[in-house]
């Protein structure tokens, strides 16, 4: 127990290794729940112990089979809210659908906007998530939303600018224009890298092809040294070979998603985990504590 009312940590199928580690952070052991499918795939959740008047915190991420494991957290949010829990938090590291945040064509849904409509009447009172591919996802919510980001800015220049000044370094950007999504047809670097380390800076690696492009036009702008660094590693399609063939020296990603498989299969990839932080999150959260200081006063 932890404060007044009690704390219990539940984890979906989608990354029970991070919701066991958030949990060694808060001190605690992973809560006891039962996820089964049945023969066409319905999701069936029984939670295991007492969650009454409890401030209930659910882990799932957006990576596998996601639509399955965004039901499943609905499910499971749902099953402690009439289980009579006193507060119900949805863990989401990557957070479903985040690309999807606007209507950039005609009929095109906003599905990040259903996804919060979904965790919502599901029962979530509260979210936490890493590193939003769209700050504004955080205003389709109408209940609490901590981002939980060091360098929580609208785009990732302004990001790249807030890391380079706090480190008092040197910043560059590239300029990209994109045929159509994970497809860049035009990059500009703009800055002097010559003989110096490159960090490349971003939220998400999916088929990495922007990342690559980067760095090859970094290395032939005489840089001495290309590290990429992102939150989430998607890394899908033939994104590790592409990488391993690179001109990046390494990839630093978190385990918002898992991550062994790929660290195993190549060794450029390293792997930050980020269920330190994220107990720590929580565990201000339910002691009321400020979150923000966090990323500003706290080191880790």
């Amino acid at each position: 127990m932890l404060g007044g009312s009690s704390i219990k940590i539940f984890s979906g199928t989608s990354h029970p290794d991070l919701a066991q580690l958030i949990a060694e952070r808060v001190g605690l052991s992973v809560s006891k729940a039962e996820i089964t499918r049945n023969s066409i795939g319905e999701a069936n959740v029984r939670i295991l112990e007492s969650v009454r008047e409890d401030d209930v915190y659910i882990v799932g991420t957006g990576c596998g089979n996601i639509n399955a494991s965004l039901m499943e957290l609905c499910i499971m949010i749902h099953a402690c809210k009439i289980a009579s829990a006193k507060r119900i938090t949805a863990v989401v590291p990557l957070f479903p659908y985040a690309r999807q945040d606007k209507k950039d064509k005609s009929r095109a849904p906003i599905t990040a906007k259903l996804v919060a409509n979904m965790l919502q009447k599901s029962g979530c009172d509260h979210l936490i998530t890493m590193d939003l591919h769209a700050s504004q996802i955080q205003g389709f919510f109408d209940v609490p939303v901590d981002n939980s980001m060091p360098n929580r800015l609208p785009s990732c220049a302004k990001r790249a600018t807030s890391i380079a000044d706090r480190l008092g370094i040197d910043f560059a950007l590239f300029h990209k224009e994109r045929k159509k999504a994970n497809e860049v047809s035009r990059m500009v670097l703009v800055g002097n890298v010559t003989g110096k380390i490159a960090i490349l800076v971003d939220d998400m690696a999916d088929t990495c092809g922007t990342l690559i492009l980067a760095a090859k036009h970094l290395s032939e702008a005489g840089a001495s040294r290309i590290i990429g660094i992102v939150t989430h590693g998607i890394l899908s399609g033939n994104a590790l070979q592409a990488i391993s063939e690179s001109a990046l020296e390494k990839l630093v990603v978190t385990n918002t998603i898992p991550q062994q498989q790929n660290a195993a299969q190549c060794d450029k990839i390293e792997v930050i985990d980020i269920g330190i932080v994220l107990g720590e999150v929580i565990r201000r959260s339910h002691y009321g504590e400020s979150i923000s200081m966090l990323f500003t006063e706290v080191p880790f």
